[in-house]
């Protein structure tokens, strides 16, 4: 054995040395298949040599989710864009139908209405029309019974006109 095998280092040099915690250290032991040792004390400790095989393990794992990171960002990259792309054509036909629905339905229920509106305007013109005409009746109707009251009966069918009161509206 070389000096290097025979130094120990402690679980704290080891954390501190691969910059991992110890359920890290505990996942990368199971990998390389070291056992961590006690002393007579009951610490555990770690030769050179293991540590230098779990920092191997450790740059040949982050090597690994490198290439995996890469692999998966290459090709996620074209089929999210086809799936954007997918999803905004997708989008696009539906507000065309939906457009094109509300449009035709919109125009079937006016159809009819620029003949209403006309239709409309006619009879309030001539309900305006009819308006002043009831105005004007009334206004004679009133002078013809003024002039009807005007005229007293005398005898046997004879009447006889006083004077009118110009009484006038």
């Amino acid at each position: 054995m070389n000096a290097n095998s025979e130094k120990i280092l402690l679980p704290n040099d080891v954390r501190k040395l691969l910059n991992i915690d110890n359920r890290e250290i505990v996942e990368l032991c199971k990998k390389t298949s070291v056992s961590p040792r006690k002393d007579s004390k009951g610490q555990i400790y770690f030769s050179v040599d293991e540590v230098r095989r779990l920092k191997n393990a450790k740059s040949s794992i982050i090597a690994e989710m490198n290439e995996k990171k890469s692999a998966l960002s290459v090709v996620s990259k074209p089929s999210s864009q086809m799936v954007v792309n997918n999803l905004l054509e997708t989008l696009n036909k539906m507000e065309n139908n939906i457009t094109e629905s509300m449009t035709k339905i919109i125009d079937e229920k006016l159809e009819g209405m620029d003949d209403v509106v006309l239709e409309l305007v006619r009879c309030k013109t001539e309900n305006e029309n009819l308006k002043n005409k009831v105005n004007e009746l009334n206004k004679e109707n009133f002078k013809l019974k003024n002039i009807l009251n005007s005229f007293k009966p005398l005898m046997c069918g004879f009447y006889v006109k006083k004077e009118e009161e110009n009484i006038l509206l």
